[in-house]
């Protein structure tokens, strides 16, 4: 019958490696409060998977001419393991494109993987690609206003390929900002299949990130020319693989390590290191259930992604200091598996979870370091070993989330094979740290709340005396209006720049990069600065304190849509405040002001803005995870 996903619901189990007694409390408590507002909602997605999974297999329910034009394209060795075998048929969903550095390498993975499938006694096929596009192409353009609502698209296309429905299995490629989530929910909406992620790991390290900053800094004060700042960034940027920094991207492989969702340890392995085939070839068999234990099956995604399993994301990416974004991303994925997060949750968790990595941009460390370090294994294993994440989750593999403890290494000899090791102990402490000795007792992200909304603020690589920023606001209704005051030296003062119109129902939510480098400026001349935005940064506001994400955004009638220059704004991120100074009869009397019709309608065309009006439209709010489908 092929692959042993046709089993159904709940025959899929692991034995649990931690006692559930053994888990923090406020894991266990956070946890809980998750299932409980989830119940309905999870309990419908399952019944869901139940239905499908008691289906017959693909080339067996379909018409003969549906099963003809599925196999038509394959050799007829392949057609006749698919048709008369009923071999398993995995389905490959590729975001593979040159334009991406880090996803160019997925060129040859596909015929990679047909050759170990066929190995196997399996066939694959490349169901469909996803578009991915580059935050760093286009930071400060106008298809920066694509960006986050991409990640939906590439939802819905996830979903288009799996939707010829011929596959027992599937695996994703993809690494990049947008992509890993976006192939996650597409994933999760085919949660029946079991699914393996395909990472293709970061490019070796170039100009370092802290030296790429100040070249930035010395540009925006027109101290380098474009040449200078040209070679800076192409001695960065400079061959395959994802940037090196830990920002979105390299947070994704964090997060699905930490889920289980990886071949154990691949996240950070270069692009050009000889183990990257074979660990290619080691999703195939793992997504077959040939990776080991003879009597395991992977389990379908939708049942490994449970609520335990999104808490180990939420407190892997604290831990890590991890982007920002993932206060998006992540709440519009649980939803896609009938589970409700929202920053209360994370909160909760930032307080007891301690920060455990030093990697740019809080710390001085690229991804390479934090890698040979100990990477995400070591993290993982520090973490399951306090009771910090849930150690009895449901992986792709057979030892389950402890496997995700180890970094893998080729085994010499003729046949090319795997071999783990622990990852613990650290190699370099001001990398990577036990949770006795942390860089810090809590992690990396803050909620804010006042009476300009709740907001979300990356406090791990801000220094101490800038957690509290009390200042006169400075509002701007753009990016491009900010710089100008900054080249007028209008800004030379303490100040909280508030830029507006910049959430996902405005303009779809840009990330706000190049924003950076003048308030850096600011901030080392002594001035007390501070960002206050209903847009996006990615954390790569780095040393500058920035209250992000702020809801519901002023497009919506939130909040920033009432401050007006002058008015003395408190950011406290230790008291996790964010507020206008004034009384609360004159702040609530206060008119609201409306989108300016021209930048509305500037925002909303050309370079195929328009195309993107109803996600517009229908965009919840960032702590709704700004999804365009519910």
């Amino acid at each position: 019958m092929g692959l042993q996903a046709h089993s159904r619901t709940g025959d899929t189990q692991q034995e649990p490696k931690t006692p559930m007694s053994s888990t923090h409390p406020t894991v266990r408590d956070v946890t809980d409060r998750i299932r409980e507002r989830s119940h309905a909602q999870r309990s419908a997605y399952l019944s869901r998977l139940a239905e499908i999974r008691a289906r017959d297999r693909g080339s067996d329910r379909m018409g003969c001419a549906n099963v003809a034009h599925a196999v038509a394209g394959i050799p007829a060795n392949d057609k006749f393991r698919v048709v008369a075998e009923r071999a398993p048929n995995l389905g490959i969903v590729t975001a593979y494109n040159d334009m991406l550095s880090a996803h160019a390498p997925y060129q040859g993975y596909p015929d990679i993987i047909k050759h170990e499938a066929r190995r196997l006694g399996a066939t694959a096929q490349v169901a469909g690609g996803v578009p991915a596009m580059c935050d760093g192409v286009t930071q400060g353009t106008p298809g920066m206003e694509l960006s986050l609502f991409s990640r939906d698209v590439i939802a819905m296309s996830t979903a288009i390929a799996l939707t010829h429905d011929m596959f027992d299995g599937a695996l994703m490629l993809g690494v990049c900002d947008k992509i890993v989530p976006g192939l996650l929910i597409g994933a999760l909406h085919f949660g029946h299949l079991p699914t393996v992620f395909v990472p293709a790991g970061p490019m070796p390290s170039g100009l370092s990130n802290g030296a790429k900053s100040k070249v930035r800094e010395q540009a925006a004060q027109g101290l380098v020319g474009r040449q200078g700042l040209l070679d800076a960034e192409m001695a960065a940027y400079h061959t395959m693989g994802t940037c090196t920094f830990y920002g979105t991207a390299n947070s994704n492989q964090m997060l699905l390590e930490a889920m289980g969702l990886h071949v154990p340890g691949t996240a950070f392995i270069q692009p050009g290191d000889a183990m990257r085939e074979t660990l290619t070839r080691e999703a195939v068999r793992t997504v077959l259930g040939k990776a080991g234990d003879a009597a395991f099956s992977c389990p379908p995604i939708g049942e490994m992604v449970d609520e335990r399993c999104i808490v180990n994301a939420m407190v892997a990416l604290l831990a890590t200091g991890g982007s920002t974004n993932h206060l998006i991303h992540w709440v519009a994925v649980a939803r896609a598996a009938g589970i409700v997060i929202d920053w209360d949750d994370f909160s909760k968790l930032s307080d007891i979870i301690p920060l455990l990595t030093r990697v740019y941009p809080n710390g001085s460390a690229d991804v390479n370091e934090f890698q040979a370090a100990g990477g995400p294994g070591f993290v993982i294993g520090e973490l399951v070993d306090a009771g910090l994440m849930h150690g009895d989750v449901l992986t792709v593999r057979a030892g389950g989330i402890r496997e995700f403890a180890n970094i893998p290494e080729l085994v010499e000899g003729g046949e090319q094979r795997l071999s783990w090791h622990a990852a613990s102990p650290s190699k370099n402490d001001a990398v990577a740290r036990t949770v006795a000795e942390p860089f810090s007792a809590t992690g990396g992200l803050k909620l804010l709340s006042g009476n300009l909304g709740r907001s979300v603020i990356k406090v791990s690589s801000v220094p101490d005396d800038r957690h509290v920023i009390e200042a006169p606001a400075r509002v701007f209704d753009s990016q491009a209006a900010l710089h100008k005051a900054f080249t007028a030296g209008e800004l030379e003062r303490d100040v909280v720049c508030v830029v507006r119109w910049q959430g996902p129902q405005a303009n779809g939510m840009p990330e706000l990069h190049k924003l950076t480098p003048p308030l850096s400026v600011l901030q080392g001349k002594g001035f007390r600065v501070a960002l206050v935005t209903d847009g996006r940064m990615s954390g790569a506001s780095g040393k500058i304190p920035a209250a992000i994400h702020v809801s519901p955004e002023a497009a919506a009638g939130g909040p920033l849509a009432k401050v007006r220059d002058g008015d003395l704004i408190r950011l406290d991120s230790v008291a996790g405040t964010l507020a206008v100074l004034l009384p609360e009869d004159e702040w609530a009397a206060r008119e609201t002001a409306t989108l300016p019709e021209a930048q509305r309608i500037a925002d909303g065309h050309g370079l195929g803005r328009e195309l993107f009006a109803g996600m517009r439209r229908n965009a919840l709010t960032a702590e709704e995870g700004a999804c365009s489908w519910l």
